[in-house]
């Protein structure tokens, strides 16, 4: 049974297309992997089929009766709202239910007995629905999963916008299991998640009986919780059974196929193209040399495979910076109230660090402290001599109006036109990509906005802040290159062990300091 039909769909962003003629269905029971390069256009895909966005062209029909629950990663909490308040949300219509069964027996006192046998077969069929979906467990279910996915530690009653990247992500995820619609679409869920909450997702997904589709670049996960891929690539999507492994053998045999059928009908080309030309105009040869034009003006031409433009990135060394890098002296971090146990430490020229440990325990504040964006509760971290360092944020600011362009430009005012254009071009992005504003950009693009901030600056410490959310697999795999050519030093966090682990030399367990309950 089909629960989705997307038929003839093409969109664009003003000359940049994204879509052309896609076709796509969704089954019940499929688990549907999107993937893609960063910028082909998956977060914009769903942004259509939930209806937040008008396709150009094409159609978009859902199931009859489908209750469609999607975790955007640009979704924004706004202040004010506690925790349980979100979670609650997910309730909202059986509150409003409930409210209006309140009017009703409001009601009842003056009623005529006409008006009193409609009353109570209104509540009646009420009260059956907030019966059936436990409407007076909601209590217990919000309990439930804000337990699952530590939120209860947090405190219910905390406002959302104290929230960290990966407690937000935790919130609206919670919110959305919580509502049980029969589609999940999950864009990025495990951005800013730490492992052992990856884990509890990925239970979660095997044991989910309904359809959803899943956008993640996080392969070891994509590969343990689908059975089916659609390949956004070239405007293009391409539907592929089993894992995403098995998706790249495929791919790339057909690419390799396309690649030297490619080759061979240029070779035919070039030589009808050249007997054609020696031929034409001889007498005896013409009718060869026009049956071979024939030839060539009837062939179909096989289009040559798009190659996407792979990041180049290449961190610039400084100069050697003293010994000891940090120097942390009964070091206690935290904002209104502590986030650590005492911490003395000392980091050595040399060092590769990863943080990990689940969030909100006090990495980002620990990277923070260190740079002196924040201060101390108690005690000190010091910096040595003769550093230069590069800091890579969790998080873009929201408030960027500028181009890509206008962006680096700002950053490096002795650079040309050229010359930002170029940098801009080694991390991936295309010319379309350069001159559009920063803010409308996928988070994939936008970390490469900032990795050519980064890389462009010579440093001998790099101080990288989840370097990994939103980037595809080519970007992944060109940043663990860089960062093990870097001669410099690196303090991490990091919550994917695939990648840090073939990056780092020391990993700290954060959980063994916090004083935060986890």
């Amino acid at each position: 049974m089909s629960i989705l039909n997307v038929e003839g769909l093409t969109h664009g962003f003003g000359d940049r297309a994204i879509f052309e003629d896609v076709s796509f269905r969704l089954l019940k029971g499929e688990h549907i992997g999107l993937v893609g390069a960063n910028g082909e256009g998956k977060s914009t895909f769903m942004n259509i089929i939930t209806g937040k966005l008008m396709p150009d062209e094409g159609k978009v029909e859902w199931a009859k009766h489908i209750k469609v629950g999607y975790l955007d990663q640009h979704a924004e909490l706004k202040s004010g709202m506690t925790i349980e308040s979100v979670l609650k949300s997910a309730f909202d219509d059986l509150f409003e239910l409930e409210q209006r069964a309140n009017e009703i027996y409001g009601k009842m006192a003056d009623a005529s007995d006409e008006e009193m046998a409609a009353y109570m077969e209104e509540t009646g069929t009420i009260q059956d629905l907030l019966n059936t979906h436990d409407f007076y467990m909601i209590d217990s279910k919000v309990s439930e999963v804000a337990r699952a996915l530590g939120l209860l530690d947090l405190g219910l009653n905390r406002d959302v916008t104290e929230l960290s990247g990966g407690q937000r992500t935790k919130v609206l995820l919670a919110k959305l299991l919580l509502s049980k619609p029969e589609i999940l679409l999950l864009d990025e869920p495990t951005n800013y998640l730490d492992e052992e909450h990856i884990e509890w997702l990925k239970r979660y997904l095997n044991e989910y009986e309904n359809a959803f589709i899943l956008i993640s670049h996080d392969i070891p996960f994509l590969n343990s919780v689908i059975n089916i891929i659609y390949h956004m690539y070239d405007h293009k999507l391409t539907r592929y059974v089993g894992d995403y492994d098995s998706y790249m053998q495929v791919f790339e045999a057909k690419k390799a196929q396309q690649e030297a059928a490619y080759a061979r009908q240029q070779k035919e080309i070039a030589e009808l193209e050249d007997f054609v030309a020696r031929n034409k105009a001889r007498v005896a040869t013409r009718n060869m040399a026009m049956s071979r034009q024939k030839k060539l003006d009837k062939m179909e031409k096989i289009e040559k495979v798009a190659e996407k433009v792979k990041p180049e990135f290449n961190f610039l060394y400084s100069r050697t910076p003293g010994k000891y890098l940090v120097t942390a002296k009964d070091l206690v971090i935290g904002y209104d109230e502590p986030l650590s146990s005492v911490l003395n430490f000392e980091i050595e020229r040399g060092s590769r660090i990863v943080l990990t440990g689940a969030n909100g325990i006090g990495k980002t504040t620990l990277l923070k402290s260190i740079l002196g964006l924040i201060k101390s509760i108690k005690g000190s971290a010091s910096l040595g001599e003769n550093l230069e360092i590069g800091y890579f944020e969790q998080e873009m600011r929201q408030d960027v109006d500028n181009t890509c362009l206008e962006e680096i430009w700002q950053e490096f005012p002795s650079f040309n036109q050229y010359e930002v254009r170029s940098a801009l071009a080694k991390c991936g992005l295309t010319s379309q990509h350069i001159e559009s504003k920063v803010r409308v950009l996928s988070g994939g693009e936008q970390a490469k906005v900032r990795l050519c901030k980064l890389i462009n600056r010579p440093s001998n410490l790099l101080v990288l802040d989840e370097p990994t959310n939103h980037l595809d697999v080519d970007a992944k795999e060109e940043l663990v290159r860089a960062l093990n050519a870097y001669k410099g030093s690196i303090i991490m966090v990091c919550h994917e062990p695939e990648f840090y682990n073939r990056v780092a030399n020391d990993v700290w367990d954060c959980t063994q300091w916090t004083t935060r309950l986890i």
